[in-house]
């Protein structure tokens, strides 16, 4: 896709004054505008698909549908669209997962004002983005890795139960969470019972206490 000389950005992070402070630092270069934003998942999504923008730059943890899940479906329904995570959180396994479900970087919001304008330029150019701070750890965990022979960690749950364990989560649920994700009743139960065996839990009060380790939703 050939850059355009002013990228069209959508800007989703449920916090407004996040989403303001995000913006102006988008907008203090000519070559971004912010044109769109969205307050939460679904909404990210469905101006994603509407409107006519070239970036979508995304929080991780949104209410109703997260960040990732946004992503994976725009991988899927509109491919030659940009993404780029935010996240507060710094950890190697989020940057890896942002990367599975299609997104262009990853940025952590403590160091937005260092690194957002260059990790939106770096997706527009179709190259990715990986924050400064992580990046010898990432390299040196490889190495420590392939030294002995080890493959990088699996994550127990697939991106589709991770999407059910957020919901949960929120509190939603199984026919909220059957609409959310366009899926029938019985198969949220089949997730959820294949949930709590992969993760030996019990209940939702355990799930919720994993997702926000996962940094899923926020406490």
């Amino acid at each position: 896709m050939p850059i355009p000389l002013k990228t069209r950005v959508l800007l989703a992070d449920d916090h407004a004054l996040v989403r303001d402070g995000l913006k102006l630092i988008l907008e203090s270069v000519p070559d971004l505008s912010v044109v769109a934003e969205a307050g939460d998942g679904v909404e990210a999504l469905r101006l994603a698909l509407s409107e006519e923008v070239h970036l979508a730059v995304l929080d991780v943890a949104m209410p109703r549908m997260g960040g990732l899940a946004v992503a994976r479906e725009l991988a899927k329904q509109r491919p030659e669209l940009r993404v780029l995570m935010l996240s507060v959180h710094d950890n190697e396994q989020y940057f890896f997962e942002a990367l599975k479900a299609g997104a262009s970087g990853y940025v952590l919001k403590s160091e937005a004002n260092r690194d957002l304008i260059e990790a939106c330029r770096a997706a527009m150019r179709g190259q990715p983005f990986i924050y400064p701070a992580a990046a010898s750890a990432l390299v040196r965990d490889y190495l420590e890795r392939a030294e002995a022979g080890e493959e990088g960690p699996k994550d127990p749950l697939t991106p589709r139960e991770l999407d059910v364990v957020k919901l949960i989560a929120e509190g939603l649920t199984s026919e909220e969470i059957a609409e959310a994700l366009i899926i029938s009743h019985k198969t949220v139960d089949r997730h959820r019972a294949n949930i709590l065996e992969k993760l030996e839990m019990r209940n939702r009060v355990e799930l919720t206490r994993y997702a926000i380790r996962r940094g899923l939703v926020e406490p």
